[in-house]
């Protein structure tokens, strides 16, 4: 269900921001006896909020889902940018801002940011606190993400994320903190922009855009595996087993794996099972620049798939969503 909140203001020159709510903390409130988050439908209460923050911008909203974010699954990511994706083809909306659970808001909103083909913007948006919690953060993080998804400036940068006044892009940004307000982070390069009372200031250019991915279907029997000192091909031999569709390792340093893998890599490979390669390191980018057994260049030498400064969880989105374009090896590097 759509609806509409006309707040004061002459409606000839506003902005219209569309508003949908997946759930998530800023979706919830302590039950009274358990004293534990849990979802409730506050969005009439949060939107009725704004009002005299937001004079010249008509909101429109619709509830999605109300899920906590740990249940939003890759099938739902992709309703969700068919969602999306309808409501910027309509010419009367300006933007669309989206409320989602913090836990996985950095794979919904990668999702969107290779899916969606609009300069409009997009923006994605959470709390760390709940609704009946002392220093609710989500009014203010809608607030903001409102008046960066209704700014000029804002168009053709991609999908946004934006809590505690930061802007980052949703190809840089990761959750780096399990309860603080400022978790999220474009660890590398910080921030492109902020807001500042009711300013929305860009202080960096977004990083060049990616090819778009648009299939008609994702395939989601995709597993990431962590790599450690003296780990095994274990893991890798079981998923191949059980005919998984692809793999991606979150290796160490630039790209390296203890040599015990190396034979896990080979028989995923052989299979046909593209095998993705990230790094632990929440910085920089995996590198061909090791020739011994288990290094960057003798992965690269065996098929391997080298990201380029993607984490592993933003490596299985890419991967899903072009594992429903294509199979081949070689066309899905080239997504890579």
């Amino acid at each position: 269900m759509n609806v509409c909140y006309n707040i004061i203001g002459d409606l000839m020159n506003k902005k219209t921001i569309f508003i949908i709510f997946t759930g998530g903390t800023i979706s919830m409130e302590r039950n009274v006896t358990t004293k534990k988050n849990q979802i409730v439908d506050n969005q009439d209460s949060l939107v009725q909020d704004l009002a005299s923050e937001l004079a010249d911008i008509q909101l429109l909203t619709h509830t999605y889902a109300l899920k906590p974010s740990p249940s939003m699954t890759p099938s739902d990511m992709f309703e969700l940018a068919k969602l999306t994706n309808d409501k910027l083809n309509d010419p009367t909306i300006d933007g669309v801002v989206i409320t989602h659970g913090t836990d996985t808001l950095e794979e919904t909103a990668y999702f969107l940011d290779l899916y969606l083909d609009s300069q409009k913007p997009v923006v994605v948006t959470g709390s760390m606190r709940s609704f009946s919690e002392i220093g609710f953060d989500g009014v203010s993080n809608l607030v903001s993400s409102i008046l960066v998804a209704a700014h000029p400036e804002s168009k053709s940068k991609g999908v946004l994320v934006c809590l505690n006044d930061e802007i980052n892009t949703a190809a840089e940004v990761t959750k780096s903190h399990t309860l603080s307000l400022d978790t999220f982070k474009s660890l590398e390069f910080g921030p492109i922009g902020i807001v500042e009372q009711e300013n929305v200031i860009y202080t960096r250019r977004t990083p060049e855009h990616k090819k778009i991915i648009h299939p008609d279907k994702i395939v989601d029997f995709v597993e990431i595996v962590k790599v450690s000192a003296g780990s095994s091909s274990l893991l890798l031999n079981l998923l191949v087993e059980q005919k998984i569709k692809g793999i991606v390792i979150e290796a160490l340093g630039r790209g390296n794996i203890p040599p015990q893998m190396v034979p896990g890599v080979k028989n995923a490979i052989a299979q046909n099972i593209p095998v993705v390669l990230t790094s632990r390191c929440p910085k920089g980018r995996v590198l061909d620049n090791y020739g011994y057994e288990g290094g960057g260049h003798h992965l690269r030498s065996l098929g391997v798939i080298f990201t380029n400064n993607l984490n592993s969880q933003k490596a299985k989105i890419r991967l899903m969503m072009v594992l429903g374009l294509t199979d081949n090896l070689a066309k899905i590097e080239t997504y890579f």
